[in-house]
């Protein structure tokens, strides 16, 4: 059973035959999706949307077992407005059906020498623990802050509203690239005003949460750093489900229907243009634009004809560098361990190397670097009374490594809770009552994610902005493509960011009249 057993598909109550607006197909209800569906009904449209598994929510989609809940992809709220923007849009107020609540600290940077940097709010706290870490890297510190203070204004607020949907876009753009030397990467950039290699880290190990190689994206992602400062890192009670569920809500206020178990196995296109769905049952649903959630590039691969997508060429789709995948390992405890708080990061002997490892040579390491979620810090109806519930994520290879994973998994899961259970789960073996993971080829099998690859594109400079899939698709009229493969890339703020960028390029609904 999972947490959304008791929604039902939303059905229109009015006579869609004499209903003449225009129609718009959704694929995919992960937050794009949904926040898509909800600005295209409010623009006028009649939406449908349709959704391979038998819930919503994509990669963050909840999984109940044995009394625990288990929040399978995001985990962390860093704006908070972008949420709360979707439901005035529909005359709500975002907090009646959702509860945030901060988190403190954001998270806990633990080093493999047992030492720890809790990072968070409290600014003064922090320049401690930073004098404490390395009393030389302090003006180094209050510099970088400015810089990704710098980066937020110019390359979040900016550089991420435009849309990008032709050279000139990319010419606009320009000038802020330059200003923030964004061809530096993000560790080269924190590398320039901090010296200590547990400071560079620390500072430069969120790209991973959007997808990125630290050693290799640019370092106007240092912008996460200005997000959480500004806004914090905020817990959703009851789970990120919640945020999915709300959006489901305000979805069925507008009586937008959502179907479940519907697979989208090609986009119909004619004479250039989206005319609508065929379903993996071969029923054909026509619209007039069609709107992608789905990994962008297994749409272009996979849904579009190779003869409607002279852009998007198999050989420009393999030739793309893809983040790295996830081994995310969920699992219950039959006690609770306090001393744990919410967001770890467990960092394994090697930085720099592992991730050239993961990145680079694609090669599965016999050490790691975990997150470490544990969400009943905050909110213990996530699990059991006197229970915890964990997820311990691992960035890997995506499938070019050629990892079996059917054979590796259960090894890799072993060697997890061995670490864990060395250094901030003390007996963890013993005490662990409830247990699954998932691979990059659970990524690939059941989520469509092109080489399983846990991000999309990695956004390198060279594959970011003008450079990432448009959100309105280059090769096809009526098509438009929201979520972590698109512009402006992964995140729970970068998709919301992509279904805010349609309202920019759909066609106007009178446009069909």
């Amino acid at each position: 059973m999972n947490a959304f057993s008791n929604i039902q598909t939303a059905a229109p109550t009015e006579d869609v035959t004499a209903d003449k607006r225009p129609t718009a197909i959704v694929i995919g209800t992960g937050f794009g999706g949904l926040a898509a569906a909800v600005r295209l009904s409010c623009k006028g449209y009649r939406v449908q949307v349709l959704e391979k598994q038998d819930q919503p929510g994509g990669r963050a989609a909840v999984w109940r077992r044995d009394g625990f809940t288990f929040d399978a992809g995001p985990t962390i709220v860093t704006a908070p407005y972008m949420l709360e923007e979707l439901w005035e849009m529909c005359g709500r107020r975002f907090s009646d059906d959702v509860t945030l609540v901060p988190v403190a600290p954001f998270y806990r940077i633990r080093y493999d020498d047992g030492s720890f940097f809790d990072y968070g709010k409290d600014q003064q706290a922090n320049r401690e623990q930073v004098k404490k870490i390395s009393p030389s890297d302090l003006a180094g510190y209050e510099a970088f802050i400015k810089e990704a203070e710098r980066c937020y204004q110019l390359g979040f607020l900016e550089l991420g509203s435009i849309v990008y949907d032709s050279p000139s876009d990319l010419i606009r753009a320009i000038p802020n690239m330059l200003r923030l030397r964004g061809w530096r990467s993000i560790y080269d950039m924190v590398s320039s005003y901090m010296k200590h290699p547990k400071l560079r880290a620390a500072f430069t190990l969120q790209s991973l949460l959007i997808g990125g190689n630290p050693l290799s994206v640019t370092g106007i992602y240092a912008l996460i750093n200005a997000l959480e400062r500004r806004f914090g890192a905020h817990w959703a009670m009851g789970g990120t489900g919640s945020l999915v569920q709300g959006l489901v809500g305000l979805l069925d206020q507008r009586q937008v229907p959502i179907r479940y178990k519907a697979e989208v196995r090609r986009i119909l296109v004619e004479q250039g243009r989206a005319t609508g769905v065929e379903l993996a049952n071969g029923e054909h649903i026509s619209s007039d634009i069609v709107v992608s959630n789905g990994d962008t590039a297994w749409t272009y691969r996979y849904l579009v004809d190779a003869k409607d997508r002279p852009h998007w060429t198999d050989s420009r789709i393999e030739n793309k560098k893809y983040s790295m995948g996830l081994f995310v390992w969920y699992f219950g405890t039959d006690k609770k361990y306090e001393d744990v708080p919410h967001h770890t990061m467990v960092l394994g002997p090697r930085y720099q190397e592992l991730l050239n490892d993961i990145f680079k040579r694609k090669h599965l390491a016999e050490d790691f670097s975990l997150y470490l979620h544990r969400p009943t810090a905050t909110d213990p109806g996530m699990a059991p009374e006197g229970c915890d519930t964990f997820y311990a994520l691992s960035p890997v290879p995506h499938l070019d490594s050629g990892t079996d994973w059917q054979v590796q998994g259960e090894i890799y899961r072993q060697k997890i809770e061995k670490r864990l259970s060395e250094t901030i789960l003390p007996e963890l073996g013993s005490h662990i009552v409830t247990s699954q993971f998932t691979t990059p080829q659970d990524f690939h099998d059941r989520l469509l994610s092109f080489k399983g690859a846990g991000f999309g594109m990695e956004p390198l400079l060279l594959q970011s902005a003008y450079f990432r899939p448009h959100n309105r698709s280059e090769d096809v009229k009526g098509l438009f493509m929201v979520g972590a493969g698109t512009h402006p890339g992964a995140g729970v703020p970068g998709v919301l960011m992509s279904a805010k960028a349609l309202e920019q390029v759909v066609p106007h609904v009178n446009s069909f009249s």
